[in-house]
């Protein structure tokens, strides 16, 4: 069958201004329910008596849940489908999220934490198999760095709001943490029902494209998947040794992100000594950097068609930013380093995803992909933790920043090694 190219872009444009902007917005709030406990610590690790030790492993726990779920919760999503997964998956994780509000010992932060993981395992993968079965392989950097580019908006947009929110302490017998937690998990419970009702699961159901655009997006998907990418079942897809490569490669990238995500505020904090909201705005100008980083990058990556290098170069960029962060002092040398760290680092996410989804369709896609993010996302265990531990012993963010940036260079070089006929 002949696929008209002209009738395929408005269907791809259609669908990018229908999904995007709603995956975007589900994206950021499940983001910030993710990072807000970093918000929460200027005022809750001093109430409930955490140590920087405790707080890293509470932060860091959360990936350890979400790891074990990753893989079954993105296999139901294949099978059942996103609209009824990923409304599942908001509803809990809010209502968990909230609940983080009832804390108050260690083991009860270690607990909801990883509740939260178990709670949100599955929603990212599943997002990204979802954009599979809308945008073939050629579009996705651009469309998935679109996406992701939530994260960075959270950031942005957190940042002032979890400071303001601290600024309520005391207000109903609550602490400003606490008001933080309850006022940022349920927006998650609401949008959760308001997926139900506008997700569109497949081209084939779009009654917003008109039935030429149906049919020629369909057959450009089918002949996607016909070309270079594998259907396989979910053990296949899980013993493939470039699946595990991919899994390696990932997990360089969550110990940056979030040992950064989780401790950005109080590295702020230290560097500026300014208020908890002056702090908020600081820390929103790293996670801008990102965005537009992350876009411009990705969309490089689709015209030009080169996705290893695009990665390669990020990651050289964000380790060269981190070690720059520790050779210096000061507010305005902390958020300048830190942006083009994370610039550089969030900058790989378009180009690496468009890689990890190049050669394999179907369920097999779904498990491979959970596999590579469940693995990578230890590494969001990894950071929190790693920097929380030094730091207590050391007084210092310095040599944990220079830990990770090492590993962001060994990313550059493990991604070298990925192929597409392992």
């Amino acid at each position: 069958m002949t696929v008209d190219a002209t009738v395929v872009q408005s269907a791809l444009a259609k669908a990018r201004r229908r999904l995007i902007p709603f995956l975007f917005l589900l994206y950021i709030v499940a983001y910030l329910d993710r990072i807000n406990v970093g918000f929460a610590a200027l005022q809750m690790n001093q109430a409930l008596g955490f140590s920087a030790a405790t707080y890293g492993f509470g932060a860091g726990i959360f990936f350890l849940g979400y790891t074990l779920f990753e893989i079954p919760s993105n296999v139901i999503l294949a099978r059942v489908g996103a609209r009824l997964w990923i409304a599942r998956i908001m509803i809990t994780w809010g209502i968990v999220s909230a609940s983080m509000m009832f804390v108050r010992s260690a083991s009860e932060f270690y607990t909801l934490r990883f509740l939260l993981g178990l709670a949100e395992a599955g929603f990212f993968p599943g997002i990204i198999f979802y954009l599979t079965r809308w945008f073939p392989a050629r579009e996705r950097a651009r469309t998935i760095a679109a996406f992701m580019t939530a994260t960075m908006i959270a950031g942005v947009i957190g940042g002032p709001v979890s400071g303001a929110l601290l600024t309520f302490h005391g207000a109903g017998g609550l602490a400003g943490w606490q008001w933080l937690f309850l006022l940022e998990g349920l927006p998650a419970v609401v949008l959760g029902v308001v997926v139900l009702a506008v997700l569109t699961e497949r081209p084939e159901d779009a009654r917003w494209l008109t039935n030429a655009e149906r049919v020629a997006l369909v057959a450009s998907l089918a002949a996607d998947e016909s070309g270079d990418h594998r259907q396989a079942d979910v053990w296949s897809a899980l013993r493939r040794p470039r699946t595990w490569l991919l899994a390696a490669v990932y997990f360089t990238i969550p110990v940056p992100l979030f040992g950064i995500g989780f401790w950005l505020p109080q590295m702020l904090k230290t560097a500026s000594g300014g208020s908890d909201f002056q702090v908020g705005l600081l820390s929103a100008i790293p996670y801008a950097a990102g965005a537009i980083a992350m876009v411009i990058v990705g969309k490089h990556s689709d015209r030009t068609g080169e996705r290893r290098w695009h990665v390669v170069m990020s990651a050289l960029f964000s380790a060269l930013a981190l070690a720059a962060s520790t050779a210096g002092t000061g507010a305005v040398w902390s958020v300048c380093t830190l942006s083009l760290a994370m610039a550089g680092l969030v900058s790989m996410f378009g180009p690496f995803w468009a890689l990890a989804t190049s050669s394999m369709a179907g369920v097999g896609a779904a498990a491979s992909i959970a596999l590579v993010n469940s693995v990578g996302n230890t590494g969001g265990f990894v950071g929190p933790y790693l920097l929380g531990a030094i730091n207590e012993r050391t007084h210092s963010f310095a040599t944990g920043l220079l830990a990770i940036a090492a590993l962001q260079a060994a990313c550059g070089a493990l991604v070298l090694l990925v192929r597409d006929d392992a």
